[in-house]
């Protein structure tokens, strides 16, 4: 009965929230909207891309897929860097730097530039995402940072919900001042990410302390539940005021962690870099058509990505609603295997909104697990080795089109992927707030390190008060 308590904090504390939701999250979400476009808009250009570079269906695959390879290998050492000059210049640097080279694109003669380009693209992103949730982890309360990550999360599916009518508006600008449609498209979503990078630059603070829009009072006590809930891991895990980076980094759960986002990145991209072909087989649709019939499971991914945030976020129990987002996108694509291509479009929308939505709510559970002093690499190697099955998708998929004329036998692929990852999901030790908070100690010790400043030492009683009636469930 507890679970769907909510979690209090002191009214300087929630107000403090308030003004992060309506100040930072947005424009982390404006942020990812960005990031996504430039990173599967290369779906779109497929067929004129492959005509005019001369790419067969397996070498488009992989230069989709490569950009995850240098994703992986850039994204922890990215991170670190982050920790060292702050998330304000870093991210900046990220945005401007990825928008550059989508820019490039545009120039792509020949199929070296185009793997080359993909890569340098995967080199410049490395890093964004784990960073966004790591800023998360030291700006907000466990309790508010699922509705976070899903908000900023939504951002992906309102990118790929807008990428298809913008990207197939402007592939019908084919021949204007001599260029092809395909080479509009990327140099003009390349330029409006560096022109919103600057934007990021004026707004983005690197941590609480900064934040002229902040109270003293705010930012005191929000430092102080945020410092509270790190002292609550370190007492439960009995690490103290030490903790090896690489030790829990080796830890069995992240193998875990590792595999089931690794699963739901491999079923995810599959989707978005092939959807726009699966699209095209219903026959008779111009560019733009295809573009708008596109967004459609994508806008029935972004209100399932809200939603199932919001349930999480409720019931305290993140396990239970990934299985079920995973269930239904394997029974999605399972579906699209055996029906006519428009109903293949509907079975697609239930596909997206179960692979979708279960990024964001993946996302909450190593941040609840993770010491914060470990998070920032934890979630750089989960993001980038799970971040390797954007890499596998387009490559696989490239190759089962090539050899069998079809996308089915890869969508077969991707059910069986949904399920393993719905069992392993299952093996994961905790998954939510009240799993966590449940054998917290009494919240009183948590007041002792704060007593050099009274307000602080204030808000850190108060903070958990509702940690205890939560831990009933």
């Amino acid at each position: 009965m507890s679970a769907a308590v909510p979690e209090l904090h002191p009214p300087a504390v929630e107000s403090a929230i308030r003004k992060i939701f309506r100040r930072v999250v947005p424009l982390f979400f404006v942020m990812f909207v960005a990031n996504y476009m430039d990173r599967v808009n290369l779906g779109f250009a497929q067929d004129e891309l492959r005509a005019d570079v001369g790419l067969s269906a397996a070498a488009f695959g992989l230069g989709a897929g490569i950009f995850f390879i240098a994703y992986a290998l850039f994204e922890v050492p990215s991170n670190m860097l982050m920790e060292r000059f702050g998330p304000k210049v870093w991210l900046t640097r990220i945005m401007i730097s990825w928008g550059v080279v989508a820019t490039a694109m545009a120039f792509v003669n020949s199929p070296g530039m185009f793997y080359t380009l993909r890569f340098l693209l995967g080199v410049a992103e490395a890093g964004f995402f784990p960073a966004v949730i790591y800023y998360f982890s030291r700006w907000l309360p466990d309790s508010h940072r699922g509705r976070a990550t899903s908000i900023f999360l939504m951002g992906s599916g309102t990118a790929t919900v807008i990428v298809g009518p913008i990207s197939g508006a402007l592939l019908e600008m084919h021949g204007v001042w001599g260029h092809s449609g395909w080479q509009w498209m990327f140099f003009v979503e390349g330029v409006v990410s560096v022109v919103l990078g600057f934007v990021v630059f004026r707004f983005l603070d690197s941590g609480v302390q900064e934040a002229r829009w902040l109270t003293d009072e705010e930012k005191r006590e929000l430092v102080a539940v945020i410092d509270a809930e790190q002292t609550v891991r370190d007492e439960q895990r009995g690490t103290g005021t030490h903790v090896s980076r690489w030790k829990l980094l080796a830890d069995p759960q992240m193998l875990l962690f590792l595999w089931i986002y690794f699963a739901i990145n491999v079923a995810l991209y599959a989707v978005t870099f092939w959807l726009p072909s699966i699209v095209d087989d219903i026959g008779g649709l111009s560019d733009f058509q295809v573009g708008l019939l596109t967004a459609v499971p994508w806008l029935c991914a972004i209100l399932a990505v809200y939603v199932a945030g919001r349930i999480s976020d409720r019931i305290g129990k993140r396990r239970p609603v990934l299985v079920a987002l995973l269930v239904l996108g394997g029974c999605g694509t399972l579906l699209a295997v055996f029906v006519s291509p428009w109903v293949s479009l509907g079975a697609l929308c239930l596909a997206a909104m179960g692979f979708k939505p279960a990024s964001p709510i993946f996302w909450t559970i190593p941040q609840s697990y993770l010491d914060a002093r470990a998070a920032a690499p934890g979630i750089a190697l989960i993001n980038s080795i799970g971040n390797l099955g954007g890499f596998v998708a387009p490559t696989a998929f490239g190759i089962i089109e090539d050899t069998t004329g079809s996308t089915k036998a890869g969508l077969v692929g991707l059910t069986v992927v949904g399920f393993l990852a719905a069992l392993s999901v299952l093996l994961v030790r905790g998954g939510g707030r009240n799993d966590r908070i449940r054998t917290r100690p009494a919240p009183a010790p948590a007041a002792a390190p704060r007593k050099p400043a009274p307000g602080a030492a204030r808000s850190t009683r108060t903070a958990p008060t509702a940690h205890p009636g939560a831990a009933t469930a």
